[in-house]
């Protein structure tokens, strides 16, 4: 199999680990045993060097106006500082050229200078938090879906904020050479998790404002120390001291979610790093994480990630350790 080119946009005030994460994912596929995977290029305005948002400069090996991507070829645009003004040098060579290459990649607010291009009409799409809002009213054409790390419609795919760009590159390798490969470069890599793309861009605790009252922030801290237990509302409720009622109504006014939302977030979470880790079975993941049976923990599992537990530790994990012969 030959070789497939990646071109990767650089331009003034981009966002380096947008560059630089997804380019380490194919170089580190390439670099790996074997035959030739990938050949990456970097390009931009008129071949000059760039200064990205943090002050690293770049140096490009190619002039942008003089790149012809085609078949073959995965184009890749990452995100910078989002001003809200584009540089037309690089809408209008993406608009000339974006819809001939085999696939087109933004990563965090790259889809905007597709979606300036109009390549994202009719599409769905996704982007850094912060601008979901702005991409929807600016960009009505195309379905913005705010929670993913990356959507993939046909051959374009587009990642949320900056990390996700790795989770996307990782996608693609899997793709292209299979699932052991891609494991071999996130391992290399130390990536902690490589996320499926229907995974929301947020952690639990990150999706859910901290709350401002002590026995309420306490609450949270034993939820995430102990899914197992008994979490419903009379039971939290208690432990802050609170009527159930007036709990249920504080948890939501203080962290924007209901505690029966918040716990169910935290409990998929919980399941999802044991599956990863590949130490239990998934009887003893769903007592672990207050499901008390895999039928309650297949369900969460279906509506929070679109999968059974079994599919996501398949592609996600690693198989359970099998218990040894008394």
């Amino acid at each position: 199999m030959s070789s497939r080119n990646v071109i990767v946009v650089l331009y003034d005030g981009v966002q380096s680990l947008d560059v630089t994460g997804p380019m380490e994912v194919f170089s580190g596929a390439h670099r790996h045993p074997g035959p030739a995977r990938y050949a990456l290029r970097t390009v931009s305005p008129g071949g000059a060097p760039v200064r990205t948002s943090s002050g690293l400069r770049l140096v490009p090996d190619g002039d942008l106006e003089s790149e012809r991507p085609g078949a073959g070829t995965t184009l890749l645009v990452p995100g910078g500082r989002y001003t809200g003004d584009f540089a037309p040098e690089i809408t209008d060579w993406l608009r000339a050229h974006g819809g001939s290459v085999e696939r087109l990649v933004s990563v965090c607010t790259g889809s905007l200078l597709l979606a300036e291009a109009g390549l994202l009409d009719g599409r769905r799409a996704t982007t850094h938090w912060y601008v979901c809002e702005r991409m929807a009213r600016d960009y009505p054409a195309v379905t913005v879906e705010p929670d993913p790390v990356y959507v993939r419609d046909g051959p374009v795919s587009t990642s949320a904020g900056v990390t996700a760009g790795i989770d996307l590159a990782l996608a693609l390798v899997e793709e292209d050479h299979g699932r052991e490969l891609a494991l071999s470069v996130a391992r290399h890599l130390v990536v902690f998790l490589r996320r499926p793309g229907n995974q929301a861009q947020f952690s639990a605790q990150l999706a859910a404002q901290t709350a401002r009252r002590e026995p309420l922030r306490e609450v949270q801290h034993w939820i995430t120390e102990h899914p197992e237990e008994d979490l419903s509302v009379e039971a939290l409720a208690t432990r802050a001291a609170l009527s159930p009622r007036h709990f249920a109504r504080s948890f939501q006014a203080e962290t924007g979610v209901t505690p029966g939302r918040y716990v169910e977030r935290v409990r998929v979470e919980h399941a999802r790093r044991l599956l990863e880790e590949g130490g239990e079975g998934i009887a003893q993941i769903s007592r672990a994480c207050g499901y008390g049976n895999p039928e309650a923990l297949r369900r969460a599992f279906v509506k929070a990630l679109g999968q059974p537990p079994a599919e996501y530790r398949r592609r996600f994990g690693t198989p359970p350790r099998p218990t040894p012969d008394p």
